[in-house]
């Protein structure tokens, strides 16, 4: 029989030179081996990681049921489990598998063939002696304590942390983290953490050391080794995402939550470095206010309504502070805001803008449905649901002679005449109108102003005056002179009150009417009429106690031709004198008529058609029968003008001729005139007399002569454009 030991050398060799074996794996195995079962024979090459399945092992069809093999799962060395017989059975066809529980094949086949050697009967085969020695020494492969590391710790990495030591020779060490982590072991079993660790990112870690052969086999059990990293207060409080804004209606009383903040922090659940306190940054009281808006709880950060009044309306942006370290000193902090609508409710009474309305003056003729006044009311309320009114009037309307007309979403309400208005029935009204929330109003009730007074006074309607005619029409000649007249505008009943007349639209100005008779009249010459033409305007009459009340007619004037002009007669005035420059004074013409005796008139005057005489003269109408002819320019030559004026009455017309002897001014602005010569023959006593009178006259004359040229000459250079005398026509 082949010796033990030498069976194990022959093993060992094997497993030494796994790569020189084929495929497949073959053993042997002495027959009739007398020593100590189960006898390992070879280690399979299983993979490391087979928990997730289990070892199959299966042989050939010629096996007995009794299978003398089996594979101890933790070794993974296959095991003969009787002695064999190689004459019963010389070779052994076994596979090996890795499967799941449900058949699936993870690994292999791994075909395994035994030879059983044969020993020739003999007692034992070849022997060989062998000398183990066995020294017994302290097991220094036992369990580690927890090792406790501080996050971002800072020390040179790698950075040494405990030591695994095995007692064997010939081994490496392998180590494992679970979770993956940065830690290392050396050939000397020395453990490292190779950078910073940190304790959110994983708190614990469980390494595994193994110590292995040189074919990476371990000796034994692995050494589990747990890593604590330890908090450090690395992390601020961080606040949790709230909605859009939080909405409190207005008028909730204090102490009412109105959010609860919540700031997570990342450090130690329960320890300092994640207990976190809140402090109330803002709003700040308003100066002078009585309390504040709101109150925070700095454990719970429960955010409570204070004693200040809200305001519909209002955004406000509450902004608190979260601390960790329980506050303390050296604590990390954030900055959580929360958004806060103060909501509306129905707490405000519409009010008028304007409680007295008028006095409105309105005639008792006004048709029904006019408007008589609006009035408006608002709201103090922001919600628009809160807003809409109901108007309604509350007095001063038993007939039903008003109404009311308004839109649900406006606040003006519109007053209007339903009935007739009768001022004898009731010169004035006072209608109160009332307005009201549509939806349920909170708190108190309306005050006084919910209403509104409107007064109306009632006008007595009085007749506008009536003419006797709707229109009026007249037809004159294109050479009507001023002042003619043309037609009477009457009333219709003449018992009727006083009017007062006048023109509208009298563009040309060729018109006048009297203002209280009545008569239109020309105002002046029809310059630039033409026969067939029509010139329209407007007669306005107004009552002369009322002026409110007027009415009005049209006047058409047709131009015609004008009649052939009688030649007129010639009448040569008396000489009249004046001096130029121009004084503040003319010639009074008249107009020479025979008939002016008994009474008849009115007479009209114009200059002649020559244009120099209209440049030169002026001539204006004082009366019926009397005219005023003066200079129009400041300067005319000095010497006798022929003024042409036409004098026309009725259909007669006749030319005078006025002499106007125009003469140099003195200073005293009477003409100069010419001495006359003396008659008779002077004694030689009074000629001497006369001669020396004469030269002292002379000498006289001739100082007044050159000082009356000198003041003359000196007018004449002041005197304006428009005086520098003009020659006649011819």
């Amino acid at each position: 029989m082949v010796p033990a030991w030498l069976w194990l050398l022959c093993l060992c060799i094997t497993q030494v030179f796994p790569e020189a074996q084929p495929a497949d794996l073959h053993v042997e195995v002495p027959e009739n081996y007398g020593g100590n079962f189960p006898l390992y024979l070879i280690k399979l090459p299983l993979p490391r990681e087979k928990a997730e399945g289990r070892v199959v092992l299966s042989g050939d069809s010629d096996m007995e049921a009794e299978d003398p093999f089996a594979v101890d799962p933790d070794s993974g060395f296959l095991t003969v489990t009787r002695a064999l017989d190689r004459e019963e059975q010389a070779e052994y066809q076994l596979q090996v598998t890795l499967e799941t529980e449900d058949g699936h094949v993870l690994w292999g086949p791994q075909h395994v063939i035994v030879h059983v050697k044969d020993m020739g009967d003999q007692a034992s085969g070849h022997q060989a002696t062998a000398t183990i020695e066995i020294s017994i020494v302290e097991n220094t492969w036992v369990p580690l304590g927890p090792i406790h590391l501080a996050e971002n710790l800072e020390v040179l990495y790698p950075h040494y942390i405990a030591q695994a030591h095995w007692s064997g020779g010939d081994v490496r060490y392998h180590l494992e983290s679970q979770p993956p982590g940065p830690f290392k072991v050396d050939t000397e079993g020395k453990l490292y953490v190779t950078r910073e660790l940190d304790r959110e990112a994983q708190a614990e870690f469980v390494l595994q050391v193994r110590a292995q052969n040189s074919l990476g086999e371990d000796y034994t059990a692995p050494l589990e080794l747990h890593v604590v990293v330890m908090d450090e207060n690395d992390n601020g409080p961080v606040c949790l995402p709230h909605g859009p804004s939080v909405s409190i209606p207005e008028l909730s009383p204090p102490g009412t939550e109105v959010t609860r903040l919540s700031a997570e922090d990342a450090d130690a659940p329960g320890s300092p470095n994640s207990y976190v306190v809140y402090q109330l940054l803002s709003p700040e009281p308003v100066e002078g206010a009585e309390g504040r808006l709101f109150e925070l709880d700095p454990t719970s950060g429960s955010v409570t309504l204070g004693t200040a009044p809200l305001q519909a309306g209002q955004n406000i942006l509450l902004q608190v502070l979260a601390t960790d370290l329980a506050g303390a000193e050296g604590g990390l902090s954030s900055t959580c805001e929360i958004a806060v609508t103060i909501t509306d409710i129905n707490d405000h009474a519409p009010e008028f803008t304007a409680s007295q309305i008028g006095p409105i003056s309105l005639p008792e003729d006004v048709e029904p449905e006019t408007l008589v006044a609006t009035l408006m009311a608002t709201d103090a309320d922001l919600e628009p649901a809160f807003r809409l009114m109901d108007f309604a009037i509350e007095a001063g309307n038993v007939e039903g002679i008003f109404g009311l007309d308004w839109e649900p979403d406006s606040g003006h309400v519109q007053l209007r005449l339903r009935k007739n208005l009768s001022y004898e029935a009731a010169p004035h009204h006072k209608v109160v109108v009332v307005v009201q929330n549509v939806e349920e109003l909170v708190g108190p009730g309306p005050g006084p102003g919910s209403t509104a007074t409107v007064t109306v006074l009632v006008e007595r309607v009085i007749p506008p005056p009536k003419l006797d005619q709707e229109s009026y029409e007249a037809r004159i000649p294109v050479s009507t002179p001023a002042g003619s007249l043309l037609l009477t505008i009457q009333p219709s009943d003449p018992r009727s009150r006083a009017l007062r007349f006048s023109l509208v639209n009298d563009s040309e100005g060729w018109l006048s009417i009297k203002e209280f008779s009545g008569e239109v009249h020309t105002a002046k010459s029809l310059h630039g009429a033409r026969p067939g033409d029509s010139y329209t305007v407007l007669v306005e009459a107004q009552d002369a106690d009322e002026p409110g009340l007027s009415t009005s007619a049209t006047l058409v004037v047709h131009f015609l031709k004008a009649p052939p002009a009688p030649t007129p007669a010639l009448a040569l005035v008396p000489a009249r004198h004046l001096c130029t420059p121009r004084q503040d004074y003319g010639v009074l013409i008249t107009s020479e008529d025979p008939d002016l005796a008994s009474g008849h008139g009115p007479y009209s005057f114009a200059l002649g058609p020559n244009p120099t005489v209209q440049r030169d003269w002026r001539l204006q109408t004082l009366n019926g029968s009397h005219a005023y002819l003066t200079l129009a320019l400041h300067w005319v030559e000095p010497r006798e003008h022929i003024v042409p004026v036409v004098v026309s009455h009725n259909a007669r017309m006749w030319q005078l001729l006025v002499r106007v002897i125009v003469c140099r001014c003195n200073v005293e602005g009477q003409c100069m005139r010419k001495v006359g010569r003396m008659k008779g023959m002077p004694t030689k006593l009074s000629a001497i007399g006369v001669l020396v009178g004469t030269l002292a006259a002379i000498g006289f004359f001739l100082i007044l002569i050159f000082t009356h040229l000198a003041l003359a000459r000196k007018k004449d250079l002041d005197q304006p454009a428009d005086s520098v005398p003009l020659k006649p026509a011819v």
